[in-house]
């Protein structure tokens, strides 16, 4: 049971660390490259990407909140001796307090996040969202895009 502790704990300390916009730490928990997949969000397609970029990119978007949450649950881990799957489910909060619209916006879905063992530590390889609904200020991507430039 612990390398099962270990792998959704993996999972949770690379959100946590998006959330506190610590991209090195987010990074240390990334391999390369990393297939990253929020097409049922936004219609992009999955690609496999280098961990800097990928992170690069949030950085220039994510500070334009004043806060992240990502809220993780109900952990299904399944794995062998070097690869592992996460499925959990996510409620993603965004919050800009002087937002004249409202100040959260909330996507609410699951992830399946691969990951390799790496050492004895176990590394994302990727990650898919299953985008299930969203509500409150659908406004506020583009208020904190505007306000991180």
């Amino acid at each position: 049971m612990t390398t099962q502790f270990e792998i959704a704990n993996s999972v949770a300390r690379w959100f946590t660390a998006i959330d506190r916009k610590d991209w090195k730490a987010a990074e240390a928990l990334m391999v390369d490259p990393f297939l990253l997949d929020y097409s049922s969000f936004s219609g992009d397609p999955a690609a496999a990407l280098k961990p800097g970029d990928i992170l690069v990119n949030w950085a220039r978007f994510l500070p334009g909140f004043d806060a992240t949450h990502h809220q993780l649950g109900n952990f299904d881990v399944e794995r062998d001796e070097k690869t592992a799957i996460v499925n959990c489910y996510v409620t993603a909060s965004h919050f800009i307090a002087s937002a004249s619209e409202g100040p959260v916006w909330t996507v609410i879905g699951s992830y399946e996040i691969p990951l390799v063992r790496d050492g004895d530590v176990w590394r994302l390889s990727g990650c898919r969202l299953d985008f299930k609904c969203q509500h409150g200020n659908t406004a506020l991507p583009a208020l904190a895009q505007q306000r991180a430039t």
